[in-house]
Order: structure tokens, then C-alpha cells, then sequence
């Protein structure tokens, strides 16, 4: 029997909070050259995927957290897209990018993985409530 579980105890949270850290901090540094718009993008993307992470896992059925994890999965491409730009304005690195991108691309197929899971999970019963 499988027991109950938390968004805290999802892997794919835990390296969305890890990466949206690790986002924050470059994103305070003097790397952007003062570049709100840049800075803001890149931090509420990141903080997004963990966000709609915990969200669905909290809200209730599976079906609604599918879509929030769909919502992740987004926002994970959304913080993909600001990395480039930030890649092509030349305020990060290529070995920091390469990174970054790794990392965004790993919690995007937990997140792929956990939304595969639930659905065959489900598939002919109704909301479960623990982790797949």
C-alpha cells in the first residue's frame, strides 16, 4: 500500500525549489546589469514550477493536479526561453546555461513522468491521494 504524500516529498518539487534558489540568487547578482525585466521573468518562472507543483498537489483531485502540472511543465519552458535570452544578451555563461538548462529539462520530465503515472494510475478508479 502506498501512503500518503506531500509536494515537499516530490522529487520534482524539491529540484524545482533547488533550481528556483539557485535562479534567485544569479538573478540578485550584478550579472544582469540592473535588468529588472530580465531578473523578474527568470525568478517568477522558476518560482512558478514549484508553485503549480505544490498547488496541485495540495488543491485536491489528480485530475486538477495533472493540470497543474501541465501549468509546470510551462513554466519550466518559460524559464528555458528567459535562459536563452539571457544566454544571447550575454549576461550567462555557457557552462552556467548548459546548467541551467539540464536542470529545467530534468524537472520537466519528473514532472512528465508524475503526470504519465497518475493517469495510469487512475485509469478506471478515482482521485488516490498518494504519490505514484
Amino acid at each position: 500500500m502506498k501512503k500518503y504524500c506531500s509536494f515537499e516529498n516530490l522529487e520534482c518539487w524539491r529540484q524545482a525549489r533547488d533550481l528556483a534558489v539557485d535562479i534567485h540568487r544569479f538573478s540578485s547578482e550584478e550579472n544582469l546589469n540592473g535588468d529588472h525585466v530580465i531578473s523578474e521573468q527568470l525568478c517568477r518562472s522558476a518560482i512558478s514550477v514549484m508553485s503549480n507543483i505544490a498547488e496541485g498537489k495540495t488543491i485536491g483531485s489528480d485530475q486538477d493536479f495533472i493540470k497543474y502540472l501541465q501549468n509546470a511543465k510551462a513554466s519550466a519552458a518559460a524559464l528555458h526561453s528567459s535562459l536563452i535570452i539571457s544566454r544571447e544578451i550575454g549576461y550567462l555563461a555557457e557552462g552556467d546555461f548548459i546548467d541551467y538548462q539540464d536542470r529545467a529539462n530534468r524537472i520537466s520530465a519528473l514532472i512528465g513522468g508524475l503526470i504519465n503515472a497518475i493517469t495510469k494510475n487512475n485509469e478506471g478508479k478515482k482521485k488516490t491521494g498518494v504519490c505514484p
